[in-house]
């Protein structure tokens, strides 16, 4: 994705927390959080629709077994917005096509014009 500026964060750091937890975590503390396996081509385009409109969303690339066992997100891949699970590719062009995806956005500060 030549172009395109995300923030891709590691599930497996050793702090004592279970993946779950650190999940939730992340999905609090970050504007706009994508879990994505990098064979996906629905994650792709999801990562690359979010930097067209301009977001540098926290990117969280599991491995195979770690997509199994990513019970806390559901399906991949997962796309939340603000807190809340906006579901995956179908959601998120559902936000745009609709034309509530930048404001969405800008109410939770990750689009600025």
């Amino acid at each position: 994705m030549e172009g395109v500026k995300s923030r891709v964060v590691a599930l497996t750091i050793d702090c004592g927390e279970p993946p779950e937890k650190r999940m939730e975590t992340m999905i609090r503390e970050n504007p706009v959080v994508v879990f994505s396996r990098r064979s996906c081509c629905m994650c792709h385009v999801i990562k690359r629709l979010l930097a067209t409109v301009g977001v540098h969303a926290t990117v969280i690339e599991l491995e195979e077994a770690e997509a199994a066992a990513a019970s806390a997100v559901g399906m991949l891949p997962a796309l939340f917005i603000g807190g809340k699970p906006i579901g995956g590719l179908e959601g998120l062009m559902a936000l745009h096509l609709s034309g509530k995806l930048v404001p969405r956005l800008q109410e939770v500060g990750a689009y600025v014009n």
